[in-house]
């Protein structure tokens, strides 16, 4: 889709050749606001369609809530492998749910999500602080639900928990 694709392509015109760190797209801090509201929109648009069946096979979501304390002791590449894992969870989930989704409502919010989501996932697999790359072997803490609209919720809160403070983090450091 065009918002996940132009997330993409606006980080990567914003990616410094020698080492890849983010810099203006983690400067602005209006950017992750829009995403913020774009999946509140998807989420709030989803409960609008038509009364989606429950899924047949569940949903495992990351837990995506955390503490601040905790998340002040992480390092960026321990937040930023974290938030690889929920998002490849929750990648999963909704393509999971895209095959059992028949309602043309309920598909179209599914796909636009997954493409967002998609999109940070890549995103963040462009920079790391040490050496290696990442591997999709992660286990973080999940749950089943067979509601799609707790996809949204997940999202949503992934968006405007770990990924904002994450990038509020990055700022921090590359924004001076």
């Amino acid at each position: 889709s065009p918002p996940g694709l132009l997330l993409l392509t606006s980080f990567l015109l914003h990616v410094k050749e020698d080492r890849a760190s983010p810099t203006r797209l983690v400067c602005d801090n209006r950017l992750i606001q829009k995403y913020i509201v774009e999946a509140k929109d998807m989420e709030k648009r989803v409960g609008q369609c038509q009364a989606l069946p429950a899924l047949r096979c569940p949903a495992v979501l990351p837990l995506v809530d955390f503490t601040f304390q905790q998340w002040k002791s992480k390092s960026n590449e321990t937040k930023r492998r974290e938030i690889l894992c929920d998002l490849a969870l929750l990648l999963g989930a909704a393509a999971g749910a895209q095959g059992q989704v028949s309602d043309e409502c309920g598909a179209r919010q599914l796909s636009q999500l997954y493409q967002h989501a998609n999109a940070f996932f890549l995103l963040l697999q462009t920079f790391s602080w040490e050496a290696g790359h990442w591997e999709p072997s992660c286990s973080p803490h999940s749950m089943e639900q067979t509601h799609i609209s707790s996809i949204f919720l997940t999202y949503r809160q992934l968006v405007q928990g770990k990924l904002r403070f994450f990038f509020y983090d990055l700022a921090k450091v590359s924004c001076k």
